[in-house]
């Protein structure tokens, strides 16, 4: 499946978890409950994948975790805040960087409409 069609796929399971539980809920429901719909789908979802870093030589084997993987394609970090800050982007280029994927999502899902919701980043590297 290429990344545009994926990428629909998310954001309309993302749409059906907003419509059903609106704003307000915690990160770790919107992403349970996404994981649930993707799967739904037939879509493979990795959750909580550690990302390593290494620093000058040193490992560190859990440095990050992703909050779901799509497809190992497609890297998504979900939010529920007030307000997607730079300090959000950074942390999914960050990860797209480390990770070598092409293509993140991040998604707030604490506001009124999701598509004001979703910020599509590329690594810039790729």
């Amino acid at each position: 499946m290429e990344l545009n069609e994926l990428t629909q796929k998310i954001i309309g399971c993302a749409i059906e978890v907003h419509k059903t539980l609106g704003p307000g809920m915690l990160e770790s429901t919107y992403e349970e409950c996404l994981k649930f719909e993707l799967e739904k789908k037939g879509i493979k979802v990795e959750q909580q994948k550690e990302l390593p870093l290494i620093y000058k030589g040193l490992l560190i084997e859990n440095a990050y975790k992703l909050d779901l993987i799509i497809e190992d394609k497609i890297i998504l970090e979900l939010k529920s805040v007030e307000k997607i800050k730079g300090v959000h982007k950074a942390q999914l280029l960050t990860y797209l960087k480390l990770s070598n994927k092409e293509l993140g999502l991040l998604i707030n899902f604490n506001v009124d409409l999701l598509k004001d919701g979703i910020t599509r980043l590329k690594n810039r590297g790729k």
